[in-house]
């Protein structure tokens, strides 16, 4: 009984909603019933099939157009298998469930089929009972009886305002613009004011400074200042450690070397691999400078010759040349 009084009422909710939408297939039957909505909705038959197509298009208009009807015309299954896909593509049902779409399904998954494709139909927000009451309270509200209340609620004659509000808004407005002006003049003292406390307080910070910010030059003595205060620090906890820690915990605490000449080595091999790198990246500059100035005096023309200039290759090649005539002038004589 549960079951069918749940179908009864999603079948009424579902042909309000075909009326809500104005379904031509649904205007003049006047069904009251259940049954006779159940009978309509869930049973196959070709008004049922007219009603599902006729959603349809109204949520695709492409689905009704006049080249998908004459294709339909020559296959009676097609219309079935376009409400089956246009079914799946709302994730609504799947591509090859052609039973629910001819009303060989359950009447419960039926209805709710069709109350899922009419809430994306226009018009189906409001059901035919809701669209009827709401013409019930407007027809009262413009009664004749009832216009002069209507009129007098639109425009009140008494004036809400409390007192101390309908003071305030009649105050000139010469005052709330001096008033005005004065609030702004104090705004602007207040900002004037924080301003010169940050300069100073600027002023004061000599590490918000980006010129005071320089990076220290590296020296042995600052390297072995960083380590004793290491060494002090884990003395410290070595103290700690011994005192508090040490019973919960069967380690040794750290042991530190008092020789701290091993930091100036390390950086007296560091300085001197640095200073070897400064080397190799000068002889690297000097060999490309060397380099730059072999191909200008291979190719730019520097020397005269005849009352031209000419490049150091082209003097090289007329040299040979007047050595050889030389020589041959040298054999032949």
């Amino acid at each position: 009984m549960a079951g069918a009084s749940k179908e009864e009422e999603l079948a009424r909710q579902v042909y309000s909603c075909l009326q809500a939408a104005c379904c031509p297939l649904v205007e003049g039957l006047f069904l009251q019933e259940a049954d006779s909505i159940l009978q309509l909705l869930c049973s196959p038959s070709q008004h049922r099939i007219d009603i599902l197509a006729w959603i349809c298009s109204s949520i695709h208009p492409n689905f009704g157009n006049s080249k998908a009807r004459s294709v339909r015309a020559k296959e009676p299954e097609s219309l079935t298998k376009d409400m089956a896909a246009l079914g799946h593509e709302l994730m609504l049902c799947k591509a090859d469930d052609l039973e629910l779409i001819k009303g060989n399904a359950s009447p419960l998954r039926q209805l709710q089929f069709l109350e899922q494709l009419l809430t994306l139909v226009p018009g189906c927000g409001t059901s035919g009972g809701q669209r009827t009451d709401a013409e019930m309270l407007l027809n009262e509200l413009y009664a004749a009886e009832n216009l002069p209340l209507l009129s007098q609620m639109l425009e009140p004659s008494f004036n809400p305002w409390p007192a101390h509000i309908r003071t305030s808004r009649k105050i000139p407005k010469s005052s709330c613009k001096a008033g005005r002006e004065e609030e702004v003049a104090d705004v602007g003292a207040l900002l004037q004011q924080a301003q010169s406390a940050l300069q100073q307080l600027q002023s004061e910070c000599d590490f918000l400074n980006d010129d005071a910010q320089s990076p220290g030059v590296f020296s042995p003595s600052s390297l072995r200042v960083a380590a004793c205060d290491l060494q002090q620090l884990m003395s410290t906890f070595s103290h700690v450690y011994s005192s508090d820690l040490r019973s919960y915990c069967s380690r040794d605490p750290p042991t530190f070397s008092t020789e701290t000449g091993v930091f100036q080595r390390v950086h007296q091999l560091l300085l001197a691999f640095v200073t070897e790198l400064e080397m190799i990246k000068e002889v690297s500059e000097a060999s490309m400078s060397v380099r730059e100035e072999v191909h200008q005096l291979k190719t730019q023309p520097r020397y005269w010759s005849r009352g031209e200039k000419r490049a150091l290759e082209h003097q090289l090649e007329e040299l040979s040349r007047r050595v050889k005539d030389f020589s041959s002038l040298l054999h032949s004589s």
